[in-house]
């Protein structure tokens, strides 16, 4: 069971620290508002992740191949992902003023609300995240050496979402410390080139829609 839970480790690490449309979002907000907004999106997504996980695992994950639940969720991720993207251009164009302090607290925790739902949006908007957790599986058969079981399939689960929440504070402490080091002007620099890159990340999911996508 630890060969299991080490292998989930790493492959935890490196789905979580591959660049994508989490992260963008992740940077932006964090920029504007630190560690906590850039964790709330993290947590967000992470909790989406374990949604698609537990379905793949359970291996329900050949329903999302049917066009009838995958196009719907698709163009919806795609829509998400344009309106962010859309909203970190606005933002770095026309700076919103920060909040009164008599109101920055409430202001803070909605904004943090806000930024863990876009996060479990943005990971169940994109069902192409079903397919590698089918073969979740495979993989863990493949250490095992036979066909994994529900143990082992829970311990791989279990070491996966280890490393994911620690890949969140991780990433979310960077970008802090990144804020921090930033003056004004590159923090929209920095926006802007987010938003466009989640237009990007929207155009390439809508891409995986037509005829050969993959």
């Amino acid at each position: 069971m630890s060969e299991i839970f080490t292998l989930a480790l790493w492959i935890g690490l490196v789905f979580n620290a591959a660049p994508g449309a989490v992260f963008s979002e992740s940077l932006r907000r964090g920029v504007r508002g630190g560690f906590g907004p850039a964790f709330a999106v993290q947590a967000g997504s992470l909790a989406g992740d374990a949604v698609w996980a537990v379905l793949g695992l359970a291996g329900v994950g050949a329903l999302f191949a049917v066009p009838v639940l995958r196009v719907p969720l698709t163009v919806a991720g795609c829509l998400l992902l344009a309106w962010l993207g859309v909203s970190g251009l606005r933002d770095a164009a026309f700076p919103r003023p920060e909040p009164a302090s008599s109101r920055g607290a409430v202001t803070g925790e909605r904004s943090r609300r806000g930024a863990v739902a876009v996060g479990a949006a943005m990971s169940l908007g994109n069902p192409w995240n079903v397919v590698y957790w089918s073969g979740a599986a495979g993989a863990v058969g493949a250490v095992l050496g036979e066909d994994a079981g529900a143990g082992s399939l829970a311990v791989f689960f279990a070491g996966f979402m280890t490393s994911s929440l620690a890949w969140c504070f991780v990433s979310a402490g960077l970008i802090a410390v990144l804020r921090r080091a930033l003056p004004p002007a590159a923090v929209r620099v920095l926006e802007a080139a987010c938003g466009a890159a989640l237009i990007v990340f929207a155009i390439l999911l809508a891409a995986r829609l037509l005829p050969g996508g993959s």
